[in-house]
């Protein structure tokens, strides 16, 4: 996913929707990123994720325990990046698509990884896309106007 969106994100501001462990997030950090904000309904691993930023003295970084698509809903900043790998049980992709466009910057790139091939809604492209066993991974920016 970094070959895609480049190796250096410095200055950049970073969303990780569905963060779990928080990896993405630790990632984008450590590649330059100015901020990375990360949402996951489970405290326990946002704890675990501050927890960890702090050992490896990272301090770009914004935590929040709620459900992302609540959480997206009413955040009003743009984003460079936005990672959403939400539980493949869920789908959320109608809402979710919604809310990332909205939330993302016009040079912007929405990585997502779901159980299949996603259709983004008008205002959403796809710029690449891969399968590995059953997950699908798609790299989307804002469509060009018509």
């Amino acid at each position: 996913m970094f070959n895609w969106l480049g190796q250096d994100l410095t200055g950049a501001r970073t969303l990780d929707l569905y963060a779990g462990t928080g990896i993405l997030t630790l990632e984008a950090c450590s590649r330059g990123a100015a901020l990375s904000v990360a949402v996951d309904r489970n405290p326990a691993l946002i704890l675990a994720l501050r927890s960890a930023a702090e050992a490896m003295g990272i301090d770009a970084i914004e935590t929040h325990v709620g459900d992302a698509l609540v959480w997206a809903a009413r955040e009003t900043r743009d984003f460079d990046v936005i990672f959403a790998d939400p539980p493949f049980a869920e789908d959320p992709w109608s809402a979710l698509f919604d809310r990332a466009a909205r939330l993302l910057a016009p040079e912007g790139r929405l990585y997502a990884e779901a159980g299949r091939m996603l259709s983004p809604p008008p205002g959403l492209s796809i710029v690449r896309h891969a399968k590995a066993g059953q997950v699908h991974y798609h790299l989307l920016a804002p469509a060009a106007p018509p």
